[in-house]
């Protein structure tokens, strides 16, 4: 018996600083009751930020948002006793205890596509202009795109040379 999934993106609270464990832990529940189908996507949204340090300038992943995880799921019984009771998860968000999907609207501001795959068509060469993190408003060219990560290299003038800054989708507009 085949039924049609309604999968959503949902916001999982959890403790501060837990957000990885809570996704490793979630994974391997899914993947040991067998709910790929109904649970197919856990995500904690990350960005890259430089920071300069000793004078030298360093890149990390930051989490976007601190205390939550993101889950792509289809709202049942079984799906939301999972995620609910999963280690380090302190609830869903939404009024009372009842969780509310992401928006089209809120998923594309956060760089999440409904369809599996980019939300915008980059190509070599393209000229963007950074809208989010520490290079906002600088214009560069890409000059590398990776699809499965959703992010792509764009090389920007700093110091008077093509430096290269490694950017998700989300962060640049085509110019």
């Amino acid at each position: 018996m085949e039924k049609d999934l309604d999968l959503k993106w949902y916001v999982v609270h959890t403790y501060s600083g837990h957000e990885n464990k809570v996704k490793a832990t979630l994974e391997r529940i899914v993947e040991s009751r067998d709910m790929q189908d109904v649970i197919p996507e856990v995500r904690v949204p990350m960005e890259e930020v430089v920071e300069l340090k000793d004078g030298q300038y360093k890149t990390k992943m930051r989490k976007i948002f601190p205390g939550y995880v993101i889950v792509c799921m289809d709202m049942n019984d079984e799906s939301w006793y999972v995620v609910r009771n999963t280690k380090g998860v302190t609830g869903f968000v939404g009024p009372g205890s009842k969780p509310v999907p992401l928006s089209d609207e809120e998923l594309r501001n956060m760089g999440i596509s409904d369809e599996r795959g980019p939300i915008l068509d980059y190509q070599l060469g393209d000229m963007v202009s950074i809208k989010a993190g520490p290079f906002l408003d600088s214009v560069g060219s890409i000059s590398s795109i990776n699809q499965d990560k959703g992010t792509l290299t764009v090389l920007i003038s700093m110091f008077g040379r093509e430096t290269p800054v490694e950017l998700e989708f989300h962060q640049v507009v085509k110019l």
